[in-house]
């Protein structure tokens, strides 16, 4: 099947906000999802870190790890299986996962569930954030560099569709994107947690937080898909505002700032190829000279200023 002979694929992401019910957290979850589901979305994306109050927005003590799950008997995995069974559709949902060392971290982790309720991915988050109301640092180890650090899922319940799935913090990075697109990915998704910036209460980073991914989106001629939460969580308030872009770097759909959302919107994946035809960033890329990037930084000088 050629990409013009492809049927738009509708999707859905779920907007919410935390809760220190579980039993509550997890009807509205599953009620956002059998929404989607109900409006014809093939696949159910949720925010980063699914069911937990986002943690790092105070330093982690000793062991943080302490509160972290096991991939497959954990009740992230478990929610995403029995929803994603119930209304049929494939569930992206996001975790801390445990792991083994020393150091008490673990993973902040993105799957990718079957309807059938079957893992069908697991992405472990690559850049970590070390600021103030994120010290992502205290709690997750960065994602692992073996095997390959940017894989791309193609599930048969999607036709083939081809979807990275990174987190957050690697949204900002446009060589991430870039990855991912030479990779084949024709969808990223990124689920998600950001808001206020405790050092700056007054600077408000939606509108460059959404530029900067639509924009990577561009070029690396993906469709960008971002569930986000929302509310005062203590340290952090989240801005919701989570969206789905096309490689032409238009807003699909937009959700609120501060009430829970579930989107929809159905993607023209043919776009890849014809944008990537008009504007071929992948075919005209220069890597013999991009040697800086993977250069190690100079601690000392580390943006590279020059003073004349």
């Amino acid at each position: 099947m050629s990409d013009t002979d492809r049927a738009p694929l509708r999707v859905g992401l779920v907007q919410h906000r935390w809760l220190a019910d579980p039993a509550e957290l997890r009807a509205q979850l599953d009620a956002g999802i059998g929404l989607a589901a109900a409006q014809g979305a093939r696949a159910v994306f949720l925010p980063e870190l699914t069911l937990s109050r986002y943690p790092a927005d105070v330093p982690a003590a000793e062991n943080p790890g302490a509160t972290a799950e096991d991939l497959l008997t954990g009740p992230t995995f478990e929610f995403a299986a029995a929803a994603a069974r119930e209304h049929g559709v494939l569930v992206h949902a996001s975790l801390y996962e445990r792991a083994e060392g020393a150091d008490g971290l673990g993973f902040n982790t993105a799957i990718l569930v079957s309807p059938e309720g079957e893992l069908l991915g697991r992405t472990r988050k690559l850049h970590i954030p070390i600021s103030a109301g994120y010290y992502e640092d205290t709690y997750f180890r960065q994602g692992p560099p073996e095997g390959d650090p940017h894989p791309v899922y193609r599930p048969a319940a999607l036709d083939g569709a081809a979807l990275g799935l990174p987190t957050c913090w690697d949204q900002w990075f446009p060589e991430l994107a870039r990855n991912y697109s030479l990779g084949g990915a024709e969808i990223l998704v990124y689920p998600t947690a950001i808001g206020s910036e405790p050092s700056m209460p007054s600077f408000d980073t939606q509108p460059i937080w959404q530029h900067v991914i639509v924009g990577n989106g561009i070029t690396a001629g993906t469709f960008m898909v971002v569930p986000n939460r929302f509310g005062d969580e203590g340290g952090v308030n989240f801005y919701g505002s989570s969206f789905i872009s096309d490689p032409y770097g238009r807003i699909l759909a937009q959700a609120p700032r501060d009430a829970a959302a579930v989107l929809v919107a159905d993607l023209d994946l043919a776009q890849r190829a014809d944008w990537l035809d008009l504007f071929p960033f992948l075919t005209t890329r220069r890597p013999d000279t991009y040697t800086r990037l993977t250069a190690p930084v100079d601690t000392d000088r580390p943006y590279g200023l020059v003073v004349s």
